[in-house]
């Protein structure tokens, strides 16, 4: 009826029951109680999770980049800390995140978020650098983010990083 007053409907056209629309009375109060709980239960999730220590604090993490030169074909190893920065010839390379999901997670996964410039050729070493990519990259989906540049490809190779609960390794002597 409300609809109706709105002008949603037309005067010849009548709104939806009520009863049609939304479910019948006795669903309604049932409806509800189970929205309730599950806020809840969400809430008491959340509040469990607080408790959990979450790993390797991240200025502690250390992410390993690889970079290559696709013209000279050398690959060169680049370790960051969050936060960090490097220059490699012409290609600044910038660490704002690392992750890596629990060993003993079904999906394991490693992560980082990368920010890559490069230097105009010719341009000499006073020029500036120019953004090429800046995203998460992923150690076992390269494909889902890639570095598009005809010269220089950036992918992750690994996140130091440990976890509570995971075994240390064991040192060989």
């Amino acid at each position: 009826m409300a609809l109706a007053a709105c002008g949603m409907f037309g005067e010849d056209e009548a709104a939806p029951p009520a009863e049609e629309t939304s479910g019948s009375a006795e669903e309604a109060p049932a409806i509800a109680a189970q929205a309730e709980n599950e806020t809840i239960a969400a809430d008491e999730d959340e509040a469990e999770g607080e408790d959990v220590p979450q790993g390797t604090p991240m200025e502690e993490r250390v992410a390993t980049l690889g970079l290559l030169n696709k013209r000279n074909n050398l690959t060169v190893d680049v370790e960051l800390k969050p936060g960090e920065e490097t220059i490699v010839d012409d290609v600044l390379i910038r660490l704002a995140s690392c992750e890596r999901r629990p060993p003993w997670d079904p999906d394991p996964e490693t992560g980082a978020f990368v920010q890559v410039a490069v230097r105009d050729p010719g341009r000499g070493e006073d020029a500036g650098f120019r953004r090429i990519f800046s995203g998460w990259l992923f150690l076992n989906s390269p494909s889902l983010n890639v570095v598009e540049h005809p010269i220089y490809d950036v992918w992750v190779k690994d996140c130091a990083m440990s976890f509570p609960g995971e075994e240390a390794p064991e040192d060989s002597e």
